[in-house]
């Protein structure tokens, strides 16, 4: 079997962080959350990085970030159109910002033609969740059933103390297999405890609950699910496209309903890391340097 590709999600606008959060040096010697990413998939056997980004950041991004990292590994770039929808479709006036992840991926779908992972460009996720997807991929058959895998992080190892995420909220099948996620949007920190902020009233959400990070490894052919999945969200938004975006765990937890795929839950002890708020660099930088002490990277990724 080829080695897997890996996707890497990067045409996000980091709106509450304030800029272009993923081109943001972070490592000792002014790495970026990506390559950290990249260097863990090459080390777990990945073949190729397959880039999603902005139009208007293509250049820059070749030069200041693909270019090194082409050096390790073959890569390729797509961009994220906003006017790039299934027959049919076509963006409301005034939209600019991308319609999401599960977008970012039907944008690959002449990208990629076997098994691949898919990341967020502004997240750490740990070299443990690339060896588990990058095993897990070389193992999957394509078949009439797609067989898909996440990781899942335990929630306590996810969150700031600056602000609210949004986290997946996974459930989970005594025999380890997604029954479904759930999207929540304001968790946080308060008094100790682990707070769901939505809804009239806040509510406990426990310790160990495993939530989704956005990385997933899929079979190549479920490409092909995309532009109908696509298709259906723009048709059930109509009255909201100027706003309304269709994010990846909603495809996989579509996929999984309607009983066309299963997919297998990774778990890991890992800490995610990010920079959802500025606040959170500091921090992110500080675990970095840990890591290099410790030996799990080296001073300097690339070169």
């Amino acid at each position: 079997m080829n080695s897997p590709t890996l996707i890497v999600m990067a045409a996000g606008m980091g709106s509450r962080y304030g800029g272009l959060k993923q081109i943001d040096p972070v490592g000792p010697s002014q790495e970026i959350l990506l390559d950290y990413s990249v260097y863990d998939a090459i080390r777990a056997g990945f073949g190729k990085v397959v880039f999603v980004i902005k139009a208007e950041m293509e250049a820059s991004f070749k030069e200041n970030i693909g270019k090194r990292i082409a050096a390790e590994i073959p890569v390729e770039y797509v961009c994220q159109r906003l006017e790039e929808l299934p027959e049919g479709f076509a963006p409301p006036l005034g939209r600019v910002k991308p319609w999401g992840t599960s977008h970012a991926l039907y944008c690959c779908r002449e990208a990629v033609g076997g098994p691949f992972a898919a990341i967020n460009a502004d997240d750490f996720y740990g070299a443990d969740a690339f060896r588990q997807v990058a095993a897990f991929l070389r193992e999957v058959e394509e078949g009439a059933k797609y067989h898909a895998c996440m990781v899942a992080y335990r929630i306590e190892n996810t969150l700031t103390e600056n602000g609210a995420v949004t986290r997946g909220v996974c459930s989970v099948s005594s025999d380890g297999y997604l029954d479904g996620i759930a999207e929540r949007q304001r968790i946080g920190w308060k008094n100790g405890e682990i707070l769901d902020f939505e809804g009239d009233k806040a509510t406990v959400i426990a310790p160990g609950t495993v939530v989704s990070m956005n990385i997933w490894g899929f079979p190549g052919n479920v490409m092909s699910e995309f532009e109908y999945y696509m298709s259906r969200f723009l048709r059930d938004k109509a009255d909201n496209l100027e706003s309304a975006e269709f994010y990846l765990p909603v495809f996989v937890d579509n996929l999984v309903k309607d009983s066309k795929a299963d997919v297998k839950v990774l778990k890991t002890d890992a800490k995610w890391f990010g920079v959802t708020y500025r606040e959170d660099k500091p921090a992110l930088q500080a675990a970095l340097r840990d890591m290099v002490k410790a030996g799990q990277y080296p001073e300097k990724l690339w070169g």
